[in-house]
């Protein structure tokens, strides 16, 4: 255990000689003076953690030997002996934060040994109380620090907070880079980091040694540093390293020279490293959420530019569809109308010719008509419906065309299902493109199984052919306007039935792990979609 070091300031040689025995067999480590201007000289350059000091002494006060150390000293014991013990001796004692007082002459050798003891007690009692106190508010600026993410803001906060919770009215938050210093947030004064002038060097020092240090202009310390204070006005100084990630930095407190504000204290030293530790979570949290906001917002930036780029590709594709799907029957009427217009031309030859034009636009006025279908799904009004009977009724329109191609049907329903509320007429729609896309499939023949049930907050339809399926390259572009793998398809039956059943608040999917075949699942929501 650190020895205690105990200074003993008494103008009587006899009783300073006494208090060093008494102390010195007690194991202190002691010191004793009898000229109190000598006694403040070595409290300005030693560290002393009891004083114990005689109140009357000729030319200098005992009190002043006191304010004077605990300007140097601010967490210094302090023991008073006088042979005058009064009430107002006590009370001045008392106001300045005095810690035991015993009166001279001591009656037995003991008696001072309990003395220190109990001013040693008492003063750490204080120091104790000083800090829970400090730290107390401590959590709330805590909370306060870690829920700002802008790093400008935050630093102005963590100097606000450092001035308010140590009592100084000058801080400031210095980076090093490179052995480079420059002041990034001050408020009040700061010290003049100018190139490599002596302020700078200090902060550098501080960084690289990784501990913080604390400077009092009246000392002890270097003299160097003191005179750098004095000139700034400044009475005491702290500089703590702040480290993170890899920018290296110091935040800097200090009060001013007299006045209100008395030098740092050991508590004092403690709430600064609380705070800068604080300091360094919060800022490298809002370096975080920085480099998380810049992050998404390239994403976003990213997703955006694809979107675009994929809604032009999606235009180009359309345009050149549609120009491909409305010039053939066009190009086949202008071929015909010009053969038709020829005067070497039978009548019945023009007949046919006209037949073919009138064909070709039909089939054009057809593709058109699914073109606004596709745009203008939801235009008519919704009613609830049953599914089974729209499906039971699709089923008797189209078993006789189903049955002379040899295409078996196989269903798999229920009794009944959750009415849905839809379009019957878009419903129905949808399952005449289903079942004449397996059709369609099937030239040979074949099995279509169709089955149906109630799932979580809708229906299932399942249609399954036992035709040659969709090729693995092709599996994506199904939905697609104008996409077909059947000769002669108007490729819009798949997409006009997505956008039907989008608009109802359901999904078509083609589901891969139904083969051979291919395989639709159909789902629907209960509920009034629009």
């Amino acid at each position: 255990m650190e020895s205690i070091s105990v200074l003993v300031v008494d103008d009587e040689p006899g009783i300073a000689l006494l208090c060093n025995r008494i102390l010195s067999r007690a194991d202190y480590q002691v010191t004793s003076l009898t000229d109190p201007r000598e006694a403040i000289e070595y409290l300005q350059q030693n560290h002393v953690d009891l004083l114990v000091v005689d109140i009357r002494m000729p030319e200098v006060d005992g009190f002043d030997v006191i304010s004077r150390a605990q300007m140097v000293l601010p967490d210094i014991a302090v023991l008073v002996m006088t042979g005058f013990g009064t009430v107002e001796t006590a009370i001045r004692a008392l106001r300045q934060g005095v810690d035991g007082l015993i009166l001279k002459p001591f009656q037995k050798s003991d008696e001072l040994l309990q003395a220190a003891k109990q001013a040693l007690t008492d003063n750490q009692r204080k120091r104790d109380t000083a800090r829970v106190q400090a730290l107390r508010p401590l959590f709330n600026v805590t909370e306060t620090l870690f829920a700002e993410t802008d790093q400008n803001k935050l630093l102005n906060m963590i100097i606000a907070a450092i001035s308010n919770h140590l009592h100084c009215s000058n801080v400031a938050y210095y980076q090093v880079d490179d052995g480079v210093v420059s002041v990034v947030v001050q408020r009040g004064k700061a010290l003049p980091v100018d190139e490599s002038n002596f302020a700078a060097q200090l902060v550098s020092r501080v960084d690289a040694d990784g501990d913080p240090i604390v400077i009092n202009a009246t000392g002890p310390g270097e003299e160097d540093t003191q005179s750098l204070l004095s000139a700034l006005g400044l009475g005491s100084a702290i500089l703590i390293p702040v480290a993170r990630s890899n920018l290296h930095s110091v935040l800097f407190a200090a009060r001013d020279a007299g006045g209100a504000e008395r030098p740092f204290r050991g508590a004092d030293l403690e709430m600064f490293f609380v705070l800068a530790r604080q300091a360094v979570v919060a800022m490298e949290n809002a370096r975080l959420y920085a480099d998380l906001r810049n992050y998404v917002r390239r994403v976003e930036d990213s997703q955006e530019a694809l979107l675009r780029a994929e809604k032009m590709a999606a235009a180009g594709r359309l345009t050149a569809s549609i120009a491909h799907e409305v010039n053939n029957p066009l190009q086949s009427v202008q071929n015909c109308l010009h053969l038709a217009g020829r005067e070497d031309v039978p009548a019945e030859k023009r007949k046919e010719y006209f037949d073919l034009a009138k064909n070709e636009l039909d089939r054009l006025m057809k593709t058109m008509q699914r073109m606004l279908d596709f745009y203008r799904p939801g235009a008519v009004r919704v009613e609830q419906v049953d599914v089974l009977d729209l499906l039971s009724h699709v089923l008797s329109l189209t078993s006789q065309q189903l049955s002379q191609r040899h295409i078996e049907i196989k269903t798999d329903l229920p009794e009944s299902m959750p009415a849905i509320y839809a379009v019957s007429g878009q419903i129905q729609q949808i399952f005449f493109n289903l079942i004449l896309n397996s059709f369609d499939a099937m030239p040979a023949g074949g099995d279509l199984k169709i089955s149906a049930q109630a799932v979580d907050h809708g229906i299932e339809v399942i249609f399954h052919d036992s035709g040659p399926g969709i090729p693995e390259d092709r599996r994506n572009n199904i939905f697609e306007p104008f996409f077909s793998t059947k000769d002669g398809g108007t490729g819009l039956g798949l997409t006009v039935s997505y956008n039907i059943v989008t608009a109802h608040g359901g999904t078509l999917d083609l589901l891969d792990e139904r083969e051979p075949g291919a395989c639709f699942r159909l789902f629907l929501p209960i509920g009034d979609k629009q």
